[in-house]
C-alpha cells in the first residue's frame, strides 16, 4: 500500500469512477484511468482506500490528513 498513490485517487477522482473501477479490476478489465501498483491487488488496495477515504471525508465532513490517519489506523490494526 502506497499512500502517495491512494491520495492521487482522492484528489483526482470520484467514488462512484474508484467503484467502477473496482469491478474492473475484480473482472480482470482495463481501468478507465491509471492506478498505481506493482500488481493488481495492490492496485485494488489503492483503489478501497481511496474509497473508504472519501467516503470518511463525507460522511464524518473532515479533511483528507485526518480521514487517511484513521485509514491507516484500521489497516494496521486488522494486521496486527
Amino acid at each position: 500500500m502506497k499512500v502517495p498513490a491512494i491520495k492521487k485517487l482522492v484528489e483526482t477522482q470520484t467514488i462512484e469512477s474508484l467503484m467502477e473501477a473496482e469491478a474492473q479490476l475484480i473482472n480482470e478489465q482495463m481501468t478507465a484511468f491509471e492506478i498505481e501498483g506493482a500488481d493488481e491487488g495492490e492496485k485494488l488496495t489503492h483503489v478501497f482506500g481511496a474509497i473508504w477515504i472519501l467516503n470518511h471525508m463525507n460522511d464524518q465532513e473532515t479533511d483528507f490528513k485526518t480521514a487517511l490517519r484513521e485509514f491507516t489506523q484500521k489497516v494496521r490494526t486488522s494486521i496486527s
